[in-house]
């Protein structure tokens, strides 16, 4: 791909900044005689925008201002009338959009964006924004769809794009801990995971909302909000948190904190991609002994098995598990009956079970982090059980844009604990297991006029080529179709 005027543009503004920053550790005059403590001169600030700047949005952006050292030059969300507002009075200075396509096209000093959009946005607008030589943080996860994720990782390499999924417990320096206890063998060959999770905390499972019969709201732009996605009428009950329970826009519990709590084995492991992926779901009983869900949303609860080789980091194959709807593994023996699994009241965590032992984590969990090891001689090795770092989120965000500064493949760069290169196959591997629930509904009438559900099996995938190999038909869920100038 040729990059365009504006990327040559924007790249030769990097490198002055680069360059500005390299030279300035060279003068001998104090910092504080060119603009006080803590002043960032303006030809060093990075110029950042947002694509969704409300809900998680909103603390994407101004965590990547980093106290005003950067500059917001704009903001794009279709309802400034919601929790955007904020970054709205954040930043009052910066530019307002509905459309981050105009948005990109007309601000041609941009040179980073935080895009915190529902799922379905995500790599649209990171390809559009990776095009013009715009650097990206997205929020987790990485994209809508397998497809999207490779594809995305490639660009990013191919551009020198600066990127950063916000799983930001990935940052995390608590997760060295789980790391070390690994790498030094103190729970001895790995041969299991197992993941679980409260969510869905959203409606999920049900049939899709009827269009509204009155207005849309008026600060809401609508057909932006659908996007890449099919026109319909203005529904209710979607926009701005209840469409992750909809494949149309979301990918369910999986999205939503899978990609939290599968980083923390996919990373410590060194996996790569699955060879299979097997699921159940909790059933709707639509007739009598016909277990069903809608088709167009993810289920209630679902369970996913998933398959790995051997790695450098665990020398045996491996079985991943993950649980939601609330349902989680059965509490092991060798942790004691009071004692939570995971995170607090077991809600959401890991388990990583060795022949030696095992480590209970929930590294991103809202409660004090407590990653635990606990080994079967009932002797135990516990984290830090209380957090206190002096960023927000563990400065994922400032990490980004320090990156974005340095340049591509600087030693900043490098360090990135969530690049596309990391995030990309850590997504992929997510939505593996959407794929095996959306195949799970793939029916057909018998000769004897019943349905089959013909995709409830184990699905082979071959990572490299990004293919099931023993069902034709789940193949389609490895990307998605868009609507017309949305395409990715």
């Amino acid at each position: 791909m040729e990059k365009s005027k504006k990327s040559e543009e924007n790249n030769s503004r990097r490198n002055f900044i680069k360059n500005a920053a390299l030279a300035s550790s060279v003068l001998i005059v104090p910092r504080h005689v060119l603009g006080g403590v803590g002043f960032t001169a303006p030809s060093d600030q990075l110029n950042i925008a947002a694509i969704g700047a409300g809900g998680k949005g909103a603390s994407d952006i101004k965590n990547a201002s980093v106290n005003g050292r950067e500059r917001v030059v704009a903001l794009c969300d279709v309802d400034f009338s919601g929790s955007a507002s904020q970054s709205v009075k954040n930043f009052p200075n910066a530019k307002l959009y509905a459309d981050y396509r105009e948005m990109l096209d007309n601000e041609k000093d941009i040179d980073a964006v935080t895009i915190s959009t529902p799922d379905h946005v995500h790599g649209p607008a990171a390809k559009y924004a990776m095009e013009r030589g715009v650097h990206c943080y997205v929020q987790k996860p990485m994209t809508h769809n397998i497809r999207e994720a490779r594809m995305l990782t490639q660009m990013a390499r191919d551009e020198k794009i600066v990127t950063q999924m916000g799983n930001q417990g990935g940052s995390n320096p608590y997760l060295q801990i789980v790391q070390d206890w690994i790498d030094s063998g103190k729970i001895g060959s790995v041969s299991k995971v197992q993941i679980w999770t409260n969510r869905p905390v959203w409606p999920q499972g049900n049939a899709f909302p009827e269009p509204a019969p009155s207005k849309k709201p008026d600060d809401l732009a609508w057909d932006l909000w659908l996007g890449p996605s099919k026109k319909i009428p203005y529904t209710p009950n979607i926009h701005p948190f209840n469409w992750r329970g909809w494949w149309e826009y979301g990918t369910g519990a999986l999205g939503d904190v899978g990609c939290h709590l599968v980083d923390i084995p996919f990373r410590t492991l060194g996996l790569h991609y699955p060879k299979d992926a097997e699921c159940s779901v909790g059933a709707v009983y639509s007739q009598m002994w016909t277990p069903d869900y809608h088709p167009e949303g993810c289920p209630a609860s679902s369970f996913i098995t998933l398959h790995f080789d051997a790695t450098e980091k665990s020398k045996s194959p491996i079985e991943m598990t993950w649980s939601d709807g609330g349902i989680r593994p059965a509490h092991p023996d060798i942790i004691p009956a009071d004692h939570d699994i995971g995170g607090a009241e077991s809600a959401n965590g890991v388990l990583i079970i060795g022949d030696k032992g095992i480590i209970s984590t929930n590294i991103n969990d809202s409660s004090p982090l407590m990653p635990k090891l606990y080994y079967n001689d009932g002797t135990t090795e516990f984290g830090p059980q209380t957090e206190d770092f002096p960023e927000p989120e563990y400065g994922h965000q400032r990490k980004w844009v320090d990156a974005c500064k340095a340049g591509f493949g600087s030693k900043e760069h490098r360090e990135l604990t969530s690049s596309f290169d990391y995030a990309g196959p850590m997504t992929e591997t997510v939505l593996m297991g959407n794929l095996a629930i959306r195949s799970y509904m793939l029916r057909k009438e018998n000769a004897k006029g019943r349905t089959e559900y013909y995709g409830r099996k184990k699905l082979l995938w071959d990572g490299e080529k990004m293919r099931i190999t023993n069902l034709e038909e789940a193949n389609q869920f490895v990307g998605r179709e868009y609507r017309q100038g949305w395409e990715v």
